[in-house]
Formats: C-alpha cells, sequence, structure tokens
C-alpha cells in the first residue's frame, strides 16, 4: 500500500521545522564569531589607545584574509548534503575530512607568509609609527591560529551538511567564553598585554578546532570513514571551492569600494556608513542563517534524487527571506531613535546616518531573497555559476559607486548604489533559479 503524499500545508509546516531547527543555532554560532573581535578589543583598550590602534588594524587584516576561505564551510556543506542525501553517511564524513586537510594546508601556507611578512603587511595598511609595533606582535601571535580557524570552517561545513548546526552553536559558546576568560587573565593577570590577548584567542582558537575533531572524528570511526588525507580528495575539495574563492573576492571588493568612496565623502560620511555597515552585517547573520539551512536542505534532496522537493523547498525558503527581510527592515526604522544615540552624538553624523539607514531598510526584502537563493545555489554546488554572477554585480556596481562623489553624492546616494548591487545579485540569482539548470541529481555534482 502506497503512502499518500503530504498536503501542501502539512509539506510547509515539515519545511518550516526544518529550516527553524537548522537556521536559529546556525545564526547564534554566526553572531559568537564577531564577538571575539569585541572581548579583545574591551580589554586591550584599557591597555592605551596605541595598543587599541593597533589591535584593529591587525585583527581587521587577519579577519579579512580569514574571511577569503569560507568557500571550505560553504563547499564541505554543500558536498556533505548531497552524500547525506545519497544514504552516503560515511561519505559525507569523507568529504568533511577532505576538507579539513586542505583547510590545514591552507592555513600553513597563510602562516608561513605572515611571519616573515607581518612588518611589511602592517606598514603598507598605514599604521602610525605609536600603533605599528603592537599590531605586529598581535599579527604575528594571532595568525598561528589561522589553521585553526580553517579546520574550524571546514568542521563545521561538514557538521551543516549533516543536518548539525547546534554542535557549532555550543563550540561557538564555548570558544567565545574561554576566549574571553584567557584574554582577561593574560593580558592583566600575566601581564603580557597585548601579546597576552593574541595568545588567549589563538589557545581558544585551537580548542575550538579540537572539539571539533573529535566530533568528526568520532563520526569518522562510527561510519568507517578512513582519517588518511587523499590526493583526490583534497583537490576536488579545492576545485569545489575556487569558484567560491572567487565569489567571496568579488563581494570583498563591492565592501571596499564602497568604503574607499564613503572616506573620500568626508569624517561624517564614512563615520555614518561605518555604523550603516555594522548594521547591515548584524542583519546580513540573520538572513544567512535562513542560507545555511538552504545549503543542507537543498544539497540533502539533490543527493536523494528528488529535484522537485529541491525546488519546493526552495520556494519555501524564499518566502522565509521574503519576510525575514521584511522583518528585518521594519525593525531597523523602528527602533533607529533608539540605537542611533549608541553610536554617536554628532549631530552631522545622524543627519548623514538616517537616510542612508532608510534605503538599507527598504532593500532588506530584497537582501532577504538574495540570500536564501544564493545558499540555494551553494546547497547545488553550483558555484561556478556564483562567481560569474558575483562579477557581473561587481562590474554593475563599481562604476555607479565610483561616481558617487563625482556626481556630488552623498552617502546616501552611495547605498543606493548598494541597493542595486543587490538588485542586480537578485536578477542574476532568480534567473538561475528559474531557469531549474542548478537541479543536478546525484550523490556528486
Amino acid at each position: 500500500m502506497t503512502q499518500a503524499p503530504a498536503s501542501p500545508k502539512a509539506l510547509r509546516r515539515r519545511h518550516d521545522r526544518e529550516i527553524v531547527a537548522l537556521a536559529v543555532p546556525a545564526f547564534g554560532a554566526l553572531v559568537a564569531e564577531p564577538l571575539f573581535v569585541i572581548v579583545d578589543s574591551a580589554i586591550v583598550g584599557h591597555l592605551g589607545t596605541p595598543q587599541l590602534a593597533g589591535l584593529g588594524v591587525a585583527a581587521s587584516l587577519l579577519m579579512t584574509a580569514v574571511s577569503v576561505f569560507v568557500f571550505l564551510a560553504y563547499a564541505t556543506t554543500a558536498a556533505a548534503a548531497r552524500r547525506v542525501g545519497a544514504g552516503d553517511l560515511a561519505g559525507a564524513i569523507r568529504q568533511g575530512l577532505d576538507g579539513i586537510w586542505l583547510a590545514l594546508i591552507l592555513g600553513t601556507a597563510v602562516v608561513a607568509v605572515t611571519l616573515p611578512g607581518a612588518p611589511w603587511i602592517i606598514d603598507v595598511f598605514g599604521a602610525s609609527d605609536t600603533a605599528s609595533p603592537y599590531a605586529i606582535t598581535y599579527l604575528r601571535i594571532s595568525s598561528l591560529g589561522i589553521p585553526a580557524m580553517l579546520i574550524v570552517f571546514a568542521a563545521t561545513g561538514v557538521l551543516r551538511g549533516l543536518h548539525d548546526t547546534r554542535t557549532p552553536l555550543y563550540v561557538a559558546l564555548g570558544g567565545f567564553t574561554a576566549n574571553a576568560a584567557l584574554n582577561a587573565g593574560l593580558v592583566y593577570g600575566a601581564g603580557f598585554g597585548i601579546a597576552g590577548s593574541a595568545w588567549g584567542t589563538v589557545i581558544a582558537q585551537y580548542g575550538m578546532a579540537a572539539a571539533y575533531l573529535v566530533v568528526v572524528v568520532r563520526g569518522a570511526r562510527r561510519h568507517k570513514a578512513s582519517l588518511r588525507p587523499e590526493a583526490a580528495g583534497i583537490r576536488a575539495s579545492a576545485q569545489a571551492g575556487v569558484p567560491l574563492l572567487i565569489r567571496t573576492l568579488s563581494l570583498r571588493a563591492v565592501l571596499m569600494i564602497a568604503t574607499a568612496v564613503a572616506a573620500r565623502l568626508g569624517d561624517a560620511e564614512i563615520a555614518a556608513h561605518q555604523i550603516v555597515l555594522s548594521l547591515w552585517n548584524l542583519m546580513a547573520f540573520a538572513l544567512d542563517a535562513i542560507a545555511i539551512a538552504g545549503q543542507a536542505i537543498i544539497g540533502r534532496y539533490l543527493g536523494a534524487g528528488d529535484g522537485e522537493g529541491a525546488r519546493v523547498a526552495c520556494r519555501r525558503m524564499v518566502q522565509w527571506g521574503m519576510a525575514s527581510g521584511v522583518v528585518l527592515g521594519l525593525l531597523l526604522v523602528i527602533s533607529r531613535p533608539l540605537f542611533v544615540p549608541l553610536f554617536s552624538s554628532d549631530p552631522t553624523v545622524h543627519d548623514t546616518l538616517l537616510p542612508a539607514l532608510l534605503v538599507v531598510a527598504l532593500i532588506q526584502p530584497v537582501a532577504g531573497v538574495v540570500f536564501v537563493l544564493d545558499g540555494v545555489l551553494m546547497g547545488a554546488g553550483d558555484g561556478p555559476y556564483l562567481a560569474r554572477a558575483m562579477l557581473v554585480t561587481l562590474a554593475v556596481f563599481a562604476p555607479v559607486a565610483l561616481l558617487v562623489p563625482e556626481l556630488g553624492g552623498g552617502l546616501t546616494a552611495l547605498w543606493w548604489a548598494m541597493a542595486l548591487m543587490m538588485t542586480s545579485r537578485l536578477a542574476t540569482l532568480w534567473l538561475r533559479t528559474g531557469s531549474g539548470r542548478w537541479i543536478v541529481t546525484g550523490a556528486t555534482r
């Protein structure tokens, strides 16, 4: 006797439960990550202004460098989820192990460049004479944690692919707590100054990596997956990551161009831009959590050979993304009288900031759909298209943004250019998902 297909209402409820179960813990883990830098800043800030300035330069460089390798999480999530859908749990864990070995190789290479090159890197980015020694110290020590940070990316990816977003949340919260305690103890208790802050963060990062490795190794032993590095698997992980690397670099270029243009507009404009960008990034965490759920869910459906199931799940997640964007936009508008004074007491900054915030609020529904479709195509392993689409978006955004100061525009005009960027992303992603070409079923793409 065949089982009757689920009703559309029951199917929506099932998708909703799964999205919430994956997205909520993912959001917690995403928010915990930037708290590392906030804790470091709060503790080091009491040492003095030069130390805080040095930390600011070094931490910014470090996070920019590490964020380039976020493809280790994205590519591993998609590959592992496909294997899960195909019923091959051993293969899913093997995909994760290949990503972890690749992370170790890449992390070691970055350390080999950063340790001797730290003085030159800090000098290129214009740190002052008083801040440079502290920046060099922090960058050199903290760079030792890069292999651990990249291992965390890859291990997080495999757990997301296995539909486990709770473990990354617990590990992130544990790492944050350990980082805060170690930094306070090493900076002030042991008297190590800014070096103590760097060492505290490195120790916390290796603790997080060790926790992930314990979980992944246990899974490998349970499902009899080999722990040894396999050249073919590592090479496949790298090949899958290259398009996502191009996508990430293009997106970073958009943000760097926007910041450079804002700096040309004046002090009030760049100050206001940094506030808007901070709020934009915070809201992006919420939307990215839904995208992470999308990566895992879509990968599983395609791995199971259920292309129609993937299409239905995509439609439901788009609805979630749009609704989340509407809610975030409304919250931004309603709460702005409360949070704007927290960032600055300068009335000029306030006047510059408020119209730009309205633009950001208006484009949140677009951003919600963009993040979801991005996650859907990542889950489908459609990295080459994502790379091409982001390059097109960069080509649309760059000339418009660079014309803002030339045409006498201000910060609001710049954020309208950012709105154009998001609309361009929406158009390219919508065309792809509408075409159905991303629906390629099987344990591998």
